[in-house]
């Protein structure tokens, strides 16, 4: 195995490269499309059954995944990976990753990097994409299903409901990878029709609770813990900002889980849609007004 170019400067180098245009494959390709290189598949949140066909077609082809662990079932691994080498990516810095995948698909092997989620929601998978490409390995994404989507379906609801909540935020608190100036977790909320979805902050949520009351929020704002959603140990911790914390610190919860702020994800105070009433009902000649 020969290293590879330096991951920092190939990232470097593409960013600056889309900061002049588009890369052509944008117009080539739609995103259900199957292409030439290494796919960067999102595995979904839990449940096998909620990958895409497209992933899982492109699994079943593989002769090697790189998949992100134990975030990934190992249960879909097994149904969907029984013929594949699987190479867990938990460990593992760009300077080793970008080898590993880019040898493979140089040796003629179908390698498939499989993310957790969906790729496009804090996957890292762009830079590690630009790495690759750097060495000459086209690469392209498939989407996945996010973990707020299934905590969404757990709670049998909606993240956008009329009346209550007219906008989503996908958001992660401060802590070692984000500074404090950057966490707008309070903001979001303080928005008020905003169903604010937070990832990457079980282990902080007491922490967040608390600058949420500090900042003056209701404290009797509901909020919605949803634990590995849609896995086969699920657990749904429902509280307020004032009582959140405690209950998931008493769990023992400190990754995994996704956390929703809001009225919407207790499906609580909205109003019937236009979509199914007075809309649904007008004239063609009102429709083409």
């Amino acid at each position: 195995m020969t290293d590879a170019t330096d991951p920092q400067a190939a990232i470097d180098a593409a960013s600056e490269q889309r900061g002049r245009g588009r890369d052509e494959r944008v117009y080539e390709h739609t995103a259900g499309d199957v292409q030439d290189g290494v796919p960067f598949v999102g595995a979904g949140p839990g449940d096998p059954g909620l990958l895409t066909v497209t992933g899982r077609d492109l699994l079943a082809d593989a002769d090697l995944v790189v998949h992100a662990g134990s975030l990934v079932n190992s249960e879909l691994l097994e149904e969907y990976c029984a013929d594949a080498e699987t190479v867990s990516s938990v460990g593992k810095d760009l300077e080793e990753l970008i080898p590993l995948l880019r040898d493979a698909y140089e040796d003629g092997r179908t390698v498939v990097r499989l993310h957790s989620g969906d790729p496009a929601v804090y996957g890292a998978a762009l830079e590690q994409m630009d790495a690759l490409e750097a060495e000459g390995v086209p690469t392209y994404l498939v989407p996945g299903v996010t973990s707020a989507f299934a905590a969404a379906a757990t709670l049998r609801t909606q993240l956008t409901l009329n009346g209550t909540a007219n906008h989503v935020a996908f958001t992660r608190p401060q802590g070692r990878t984000l500074d404090p100036e950057d966490d707008h977790v309070s903001e979001f909320v303080a928005m008020g029709d905003v169903t604010t979805c937070i990832y990457l902050g079980t282990h902080a949520v007491p922490e967040v609770m608390d600058r949420l009351l500090e900042d003056g929020h209701d404290p009797d704002t509901p909020v919605t813990v949803v634990y590995h959603a849609s896995w086969p140990d699920e657990d749904v911790i429902e509280g307020t900002v004032e009582t959140i914390g405690e209950k998931v610190a008493d769990a023992g919860y400190r990754a995994s889980a996704l956390v929703v702020v809001g009225e919407a994800g207790a499906g609580a105070n909205y109003d019937r849609s236009y979509l199914y009433g007075d809309w649904a009902n007008r004239t063609e000649s009102e429709a083409d007004d």
